[in-house]
């Protein structure tokens, strides 16, 4: 396969950045040598989900903490949710979110400069373990576990602190990749997951109809989803750019987003 053609290339304080453009206009977000993002349809479908089910969910959230800038589209879900008031971004490497605002700013809803943003430079465990905010969403969608120095943040402690940290109410999402892992680590990702939420949910990124990654969803109560109201909300002229931003992943529809639910915490404990 062609690897495409490199449009930047930058050596930050903790990791070297590359943006690459394939043949068919498909651009690629890499750190330290591993794709953290890309505008492939099912990535972009993934990103936005990790923002969009959260968000949804909530009956009015104000308050977001995003784990992890990489090409900005997760954070960047959330400027089109009008009751969003402060997004607040963690992110390790700073010279990653002035790359990705130069060619991912379309995607990710020109994230870096909204006015709601407030980027932190830090290790995400670090920044959560010392802050005392409390948010109505965190969503981590950190790199593959293997990479070093990641695994923290798919950790029981990192998630003990993230429900500590959650206002009432308050919804976490975590990515769980499928690709260049296994089925054993996907199942402790899991395990260790619905540890500190016994009440979790899962929800599925399929490429043609076999799964590529996932998403964790997580309340300290139990969730409750009324798809009646959903669908009002999303009817709303204020939340015009919401139905606009699921439309660019091919969900048009409240029950096509609610079809990637995959199961919950309950389903698998046996199998866990």
């Amino acid at each position: 396969t062609d690897p495409g053609k490199p449009l930047y290339i930058g050596e930050g304080r903790n990791s070297s950045v590359v943006v690459s453009q394939l043949p068919g206009g498909q651009i690629y977000f890499h750190v330290s040598g591993k794709v953290e993002a890309s505008t492939e349809p099912y990535d972009m479908r993934l990103q936005r989900m990790l923002g969009h089910i959260p968000a949804l969910i909530h009956q009015g959230p104000k308050s977001v903490l995003v784990v992890g800038f990489g090409a900005g589209v997760t954070a960047g879900t959330f400027v089109v949710h009008p009751e969003i008031e402060n997004i607040t971004i963690c992110e390790i490497e700073p010279l990653i979110p002035q790359a990705s605002s130069r060619y991912f700013a379309t995607e990710n809803h020109n994230v870096f400069h909204d006015r709601r943003t407030h980027m932190v430079y830090d290790d995400a465990r670090h920044f959560i373990l010392t802050t005392n905010e409390k948010f109505d969403i965190i969503t981590s969608d950190p790199i593959h576990p293997w990479v070093k120095g990641t695994a923290t943040l798919y950790s029981k402690e990192y998630f003990e602190l993230v429900k500590k940290h959650l206002n009432s109410g308050g919804v976490i999402t975590q990515w769980v990749p499928l690709y260049e892992s296994d089925f054993e680590t996907v199942k402790s990702e899991l395990a260790t997951f619905f540890d500190v939420f016994p009440t979790g949910t899962i929800w599925g990124n399929d490429i043609s109809g076999e799964g590529y990654d996932l998403v964790l969803l997580a309340q300290a109560e139990p969730t409750k989803i009324d798809i009646d109201a959903l669908q009002k909300r999303l009817r709303r002229d204020d939340y015009k750019l919401v139905a606009q931003s699921l439309a660019e992943v091919n969900f048009h529809s409240v029950p096509q987003l609610l079809g990637t639910y995959a199961g919950r915490a309950s389903d698998l404990k046996d199998w866990l």
